[in-house]
């Protein structure tokens, strides 16, 4: 029985079963980054709620700083349209500034401008811990399509479920710790208090969970490929029908 069949506490980098001989740390790392956007595509979700609360700082005018805010973020979709990059996060990022936007319009309080994002936020970070809790890791039901594995990882890599299950846990309760400072903010706060600790908190909070996770991962059995097993299996069977085929 091969190491992929049976995990170890083999580290990733280390394991003779990586893919084609590749580091897949590395390979760790590129799929994080494919799957939360990276440096950048966490840089261009604070766009917006930075021009955001720069221009109402100066101005107070509400009206503006939401134009502007909706319209940088249009602004960088088209940007990434024109380079022919992968769009998502910079779809997903005008989604969240323009229901942030309606939502200060329709009140006409400017905090409400970072209340969808922050009751978001905060249900994505319960999400990640109650799904670890039950067994069910969303980290890994998000990265098992990016590594190929799919939920090969619940009942044959008991490791990468290990792994997924710790990273997930340490994605809510950084989410969750997030928003507990925020939130008072929002209550008691100014707006352009709540705005500035919320840029403040846009990157580092990102970047710990992300390093976390590569540690758990990097120290997990590698992924088993479910994709190649599956082409593997056809490729068998074609050869089983052609040699039956030939000895008839």
């Amino acid at each position: 029985m091969t190491s992929v069949d049976k995990p170890t506490d083999q580290t990733v980098g280390e394991h003779p079963d990586a893919p084609d001989g590749t580091d897949t740390k590395a390979l760790t790392q590129a799929a994080l980054f494919e799957a939360f956007g990276g440096i950048r595509g966490t840089v261009e979700t604070m766009v917006p709620g930075l021009l955001f609360v720069l221009i109402y700082t100066i101005t107070k005018d509400l009206h503006s700083s939401a134009i502007a805010a909706l319209g940088v973020a249009l602004l960088l979709v088209v940007v990434r349209l024109v380079r022919r990059d992968t769009v998502k996060h910079a779809f997903s990022g005008v989604f969240g500034v323009a229901f942030g936007v309606a939502f200060a319009m329709f009140t006409g309080n400017a905090k409400d401008f970072y209340l969808p994002g922050m009751i978001y936020g905060t249900g994505l970070g319960a999400a990640f811990f109650l799904s670890a809790l039950v067994g069910y890791p969303l980290l890994g039901l998000l990265l098992g399509p990016v590594f190929r594995e799919n939920l090969s990882w619940r009942t044959r890599n008991p490791g990468r479920k290990k792994a997924y299950t710790k990273a997930s846990f340490a994605w809510g309760l950084i989410f969750l710790a997030k928003y507990a400072i925020l939130f008072p903010l929002y209550w008691w706060g100014d707006t352009e208090q709540l705005g500035w600790v919320l840029i403040a908190l846009k990157l580092p909070p990102m970047v710990l969970a992300v390093y976390f996770t590569w540690v758990f991962l990097a120290k997990a059995p590698p992924p088993i490929d479910v994709f190649a097993e599956m082409e593997a299996e056809e490729r068998a069977e074609e050869e089983r029908r052609k040699a039956a085929a030939e000895g008839t």
